[in-house]
């Protein structure tokens, strides 16, 4: 693992929105505090992260912020977390968000997360292990709509183009919503989100926009084919009813050795039995 001798990157998780389309899921309480096999939204995304060393975490907040604050610091005593908010979360969206983030993390690596995204570790870590400084976890098996953000690759898995207009008969297949960005590339990152936000007309914009720029311009993006790992964005009521019926059980954080166990039980059934 590349970081068992150095420091992981930095955790950015999205928190901000105000998740309508979940509604009535979500009058009474944030999206990311829905529970999902009997664990919070949130409480899985900062379990995957600890199981994979990571361990600062900054956290965007918007709609209930005081609700989630209060939710990460009761959970998680003695993690590194610095909450950054978001006031203008109801006319802004996730570029805006993840530009806010700009202070604290400096020029730190750093991987960020949708906070309505439900993932097995593994994800985190095939994204961690992986020696490429820019990388967008790639779903190849999904309907390609236009709400999916989608991504043209080479045979190298250098992205080409990334965004919801991409032509789906040309993509590789759409972005999860986890991204790793590299410290050398995320102060340009944040440059670009700066200067798209600078219009009043970009203040919907979402930080894919960004990424697309930088891909223009001929910063390395690559995808990670995480094809088959289990994950689901919530967006809406079906949604929610398919990330409890992929996660059944409550989270706990698991070592590497202990995920070894795990990923091997399940590919040999002797071992099962």
């Amino acid at each position: 693992m590349k970081y068992d001798n150095a420091r992981p990157p930095m955790a950015v998780i999205l928190a901000a929105g105000i998740g309508t389309r979940l509604s009535p899921l979500t009058d009474k309480t944030a999206k990311s505090l829905l529970s999902v096999g009997g664990s919070v939204v949130m409480e899985r995304i900062i379990r995957n992260c600890l199981s994979c060393g990571m361990s600062q975490f900054v956290v965007v907040l918007g709609h209930r912020a005081d609700e989630l604050k209060q939710f990460i610091d009761k959970t998680f005593r003695g993690i590194r977390v610095t909450y950054v908010m978001n006031d203008r979360y109801r006319d802004t969206n996730t570029g805006y968000s993840l530009m806010l983030a700009s202070p604290t993390v400096g020029t730190a690596d750093f991987i960020k997360i949708d906070a309505d995204v439900v993932f097995e570790t593994r994800v985190m870590r095939a994204l961690i292990d992986s020696d490429l400084p820019n990388i967008l976890c790639t779903d190849r098996n999904i309907e390609l709509t236009d709400e999916e953000v989608k991504v043209i690759a080479d045979d190298k898995m250098r992205v080409s183009e990334i965004g919801k207009t991409v032509d789906p008969a040309s993509a590789l297949g759409a972005t999860i919503g986890i991204e790793k960005i590299s410290a050398v590339t995320g102060p340009l990152l944040f440059a670009e989100l700066k200067e798209l936000m600078e219009s009043p007309a970009n203040a919907q914009a979402h930080y894919e926009a960004a990424y697309a720029r930088l891909v223009s311009k001929g910063i390395p993006f690559h995808a990670l084919d995480i094809t088959g790992m289990k994950w689901t964005e919530i967006d809406t009521p079906e949604d929610f009813a398919a990330a409890n019926a992929m996660f059944g059980t409550p989270i706990t954080t698991v070592s590497r050795g202990q995920q070894r166990a795990l990923d091997e039980a399940d590919t040999n059934p002797q071992r099962r039995l």
